[in-house]
């Protein structure tokens, strides 16, 4: 493996080497403090070309992300992006991917648990699951495309667990005292109707633009969602591809968004009509529960509140999820307990059935 000294005292790499498609690539890479150095990136450069397990742990992630970024929405691998730089590569990074053995991973799980965040308190349960979840994920891509034998994070076991936090939501009246303690601020008013009238997430809210009102048909089309990634807006699609639906708005909340598109917003139909930011919200969250004395909720929880009023005035659990972007299977297994039970009409429809087949049987 040649490396080269530049003028300036560093080192250099450069090197022809044959891609996936055949052809002939030549490649150079600049900055090493060390000849040593140098020859080292060149050998795990080739490494990952072989897929060769036994290059380092920090050389196959490269590999992993090359392979599933492209895949993923840029949100959705900024998170995981997150975790594997802060609380795996600081611990791995250096060692070969097939070397790592599950008491490896035992003792880097002793080491995470121990950690704190900025104010002290201990990760959370489902944060832990999560960052172990990250971890599983790449051993268990080494298995499944570069010839892994086993994952030993899957053997070592998972730490933490999932927080099912208690599903709050306000009731119409609770919601109407809300309103009206933040009708003084109509940007806040009215994005706080669409979520609660609507049922839409936060990110669904703050990407809608004018184009995607037909107030003749009173429809409002949800097919982005906004999300404030690296400091910068961006529109990605939905959460899930169920998630692309229209929505018949209440006759109310059609009047009111086009009386809002014509006293605040601009001729710029392509622009989102609440330029404004999450944490926008959740302080105006707080700003309105304070004044009007509600319970506090979070901002998701007017979706459950949208889906509980909807359950309560009778709705099926398939109409539900049509509307609010979900299956209908999630709709049943996550509000099971609001729907009104129907055992007791049940146990009394299979009576009758049963006094009739009786009474046939008699009769014959």
């Amino acid at each position: 493996m040649a490396a080269f000294k530049n003028k300036n005292g560093t080192w250099y790499v450069q090197f022809r080497y044959t891609d996936w498609k055949g052809e002939k690539q030549q490649k150079l890479k600049r900055g090493f403090a060390t000849k040593k150095e140098a020859q080292e990136w060149e050998r795990q450069f080739f490494m990952q070309k072989r897929a060769d397990i036994n290059m380092t742990f920090e050389s196959f992630v490269k590999l992993y992300e090359k392979d599933i970024r492209p895949r993923l929405k840029e949100n959705t691998w900024l998170s995981k992006e997150c975790i594997i730089e802060c609380k795996i590569l600081p611990y791995f990074g250096g060692r070969k991917l097939c070397d790592i053995t599950p008491a490896d991973v035992i003792a880097w799980q002793n080491e995470i648990m121990k950690q704190t965040t900025k104010d002290g308190k201990k990760l959370s349960g489902c944060y832990l699951k999560n960052v172990h979840s990250q971890l599983s994920c790449i051993f268990n891509h080494a298995i499944r495309y570069y010839g892994l034998s086993s994952n030993p994070a899957s053997k070592a076991g998972n730490m933490g667990k999932e927080e099912h936090k208690e599903m709050l939501f306000w009731t119409l009246e609770e919601y109407q005292k809300f309103s009206e303690a933040i009708m003084d601020k109509p940007m806040s008013y009215y994005a706080f109707e669409m979520l609660y009238w609507c049922g839409i997430r936060e990110g669904e809210l703050l990407a809608l633009t004018a184009n995607d009102f037909d107030f003749t048909a009173g429809t409002v089309t949800i097919n982005k969602s906004y999300q404030r990634l690296k400091r910068q807006d961006v529109i990605t699609t939905p959460k899930t591809p169920k998630s692309n639906r229209t929505i018949t708005m209440p006759k109310i909340l059609t009047e009111e968004m086009q009386d809002y598109l014509k006293m605040f917003y601009s001729s710029a139909e392509n622009e989102r009509i609440f330029p404004v930011t999450k944490h926008f919200l959740s302080h105006e969250m707080e700003r309105g529960c304070k004044e009007s004395g509600v319970k506090r909720i979070r901002i998701h929880d007017l979706r459950h509140s949208h889906v509980s009023l909807l359950i309560e005035l009778g709705f099926s659990a398939l109409a539900i999820a049509d509307r609010v972007g979900h299956e209908s299977i999630d709709i049943t297994y996550r509000y099971a307990h609001l729907f009104p039970s129907k055992q007791k009409e049940m146990a009394e429809q299979l009576d009758m059935e049963r006094l009739k087949k009786e009474g046939i049987d008699n009769v014959s």
